[in-house]
């Protein structure tokens, strides 16, 4: 049966498509045919149930008001934002160099495969952070960024300040480790310029994934790196990418890795390779690993104690901020995770430790937490504060209250934490120390699908939260970026390699 109707791309000569989007044995499919290279069959989603459960969660739409390019063509034919890009900028990416330490098959970008060297001056990257930070309503809060590999620049420390400078509360870089491994003082070099976060590729726990996708065994640089991390008290998020039959079988070893290294990794954030054009056609779908693939491996390789109905999309949490930010006296939440509701998935687990057959115990927060009752209990509350239904800020807190009791399992919750307490000081003070402690003591475990030309979907294009700035004054939203312009962008701005 279709479901829908959407643009795509032909995975071979790039070019926009009509394309259906439809149920068959239980899966979901994408198919197109293009008039040159004949018709594509590839995977969306590989369980019609938990596409069907994740599709009510549809989120919000809060587009910008001063789009960058003119709105000429139709979409994804003219990204830059347009006005028909339906979200604000969550995350900012500016790729500071496409030189790299490692020539690494399922990279984005490499100078050495590429024959150029692309790598925007200081001024130009000033100018693509306060592109970034002129959106209107809603200035991006937070940059990454990325290559190649950033710290091969010598400059990286000052681009990290100049980010702080430019206003954004929250700078990370997505690195390989190795300069972090290699140099005992960069981490504390880059922490001190302002740096929050460390994004390290990380494929395994063992050398076999690293060799098979790297060329050689990395896993000792990744060690090392994470060390040199905690000397410094610079925050690391995992980021493995996963590829079937390479490193699918480690999910859950690398989750335990991260609970055995909380005190530094605050998260585990998966990422199911993306197939931009390295990948002949007929191999695509015996390496494909869609986000119910991943969320039934984590069930699992937990013994079923995070199972998948405790996973849902960022687009969950839209009542949450909206909450806060409605009892701070503003109309609308300044940031809102309104990416569409199958690009991601995640929850919050949490473990603890077993004496005897020495297993530990996780626990997702659904475990204790009614979630959906509460962010449905959330969304009459915001629109009873929209429209002045509430007499005070206090009795909204007194019935929020009432409500949190009901919803929460303090028998099944971790030890040691008050659930109810901290999520009361997070909405009635706006208490994040208190989230912080929250999020100390649980693991962020997410899955991001990025596309690629073979399951592209415009719609979930127009709802891309994570964009791209480049230095001819776009912002592009990420899989158009890496399916469709990253080529152009870095040809126009580049150089030949020496």
């Amino acid at each position: 049966m279709i479901i829908k109707t959407t643009k795509s791309l032909c995975p071979e000569c790039g070019k926009p498509l009509e394309a259906e989007v439809y149920d068959e044995d239980g899966k979901i499919f994408i198919k197109k045919t293009c008039d040159d290279h004949g018709e594509f069959v590839n995977t969306y989603w590989s369980d019609e149930d938990l596409y069907n459960r994740v599709e009510k969660f549809t989120p919000s739409i809060t587009s910008i008001e001063n789009p960058s390019v003119e709105d000429t063509a139709s979409c994804p034919s003219n990204c830059g934002l347009c006005s028909k890009h339906e979200t604000s900028t969550v995350l900012g990416l500016i790729d500071v160099t496409n030189r790299c330490n490692l020539k690494c098959p399922v990279c984005f970008a490499n100078a050495a495969a590429a024959g150029y060297l692309y790598e925007p001056t200081m001024e130009e990257i000033r100018q693509m952070l306060r592109n970034l930070r002129n959106l209107k309503p809603h200035p991006c809060p937070a940059i990454q960024y990325a290559g190649g590999e950033p710290t091969v620049r010598k400059d990286i420390i000052d681009l990290i300040k100049m980010a702080k400078e430019e206003g954004f509360t929250h700078v990370q870089i997505a690195t390989n480790g190795i300069r972090l491994a290699k140099r005992e003082n960069l981490a504390s070099d880059l922490k001190k310029a302002g740096l929050n976060t460390v994004y390290l590729s990380f494929e395994g726990v063992t050398p076999e994934p690293y060799i098979q996708n790297k060329g050689r065994d990395l896993l000792p640089d990744k060690l090392q790196a994470i060390e040199n991390c905690r000397k410094a008290g610079l925050g690391v998020v995992l980021v493995p990418t996963l590829v079937k039959g390479v490193n699918d079988q480690q999910v859950g070893e690398i989750i335990k890795f991260a609970f055995d290294n909380n005190d530094i990794i605050y998260g585990v954030n998966f990422q199911p390779v993306s197939f931009s054009g390295r990948t002949p056609s007929e191999h695509v779908e015996e390496q494909r690993i869609t986000i119910p693939d991943f969320v039934n491996i984590i069930e699992s390789e937990t013994d079923g104690q995070v199972p998948t109905d405790a996973f849902y999309p960022p687009s969950f949490v839209e009542p949450i901020a909206e909450f806060i930010s409605l009892l701070d006296g503003e109309e609308s939440a300044k940031v809102t995770l309104n990416c569409h509701e199958h690009c991601g998935i995640a929850t919050y687990v949490f473990r603890e430790k077993t004496e005897g057959d020495g297993k530990d115990k996780l626990i997702p927060i659904t475990d204790f937490i009614d979630v959906e009752d509460l962010c449905s209990k959330l969304d009459e509350y915001n629109e009873k504060l929209k429209s002045g239904k509430f007499g005070s800020r206090k009795r909204v807190l007194a019935g929020l209250t009432g409500n949190l009791a009901k919803m929460i399992h303090t028998s099944r919750s971790p030890k040691n934490l008050d659930i109810a307490k901290v999520l009361y000081n997070v909405f009635a003070k706006g208490d994040y120390d208190a989230l912080g402690d929250f999020s100390k003591d649980a693991m962020l475990i997410s899955c991001m699908h990025f596309m690629d030309p073979f399951n592209f979907d415009e719609d979930r294009v127009k709802k891309c939260v994570i964009h791209y700035a480049t230095p001819d004054g776009r912002i592009i939203p990420f899989c158009t970026m890496n399916s469709m312009y990253r080529e152009g962008v870095e040809k126009e701005f580049s150089k030949p390699l020496k």
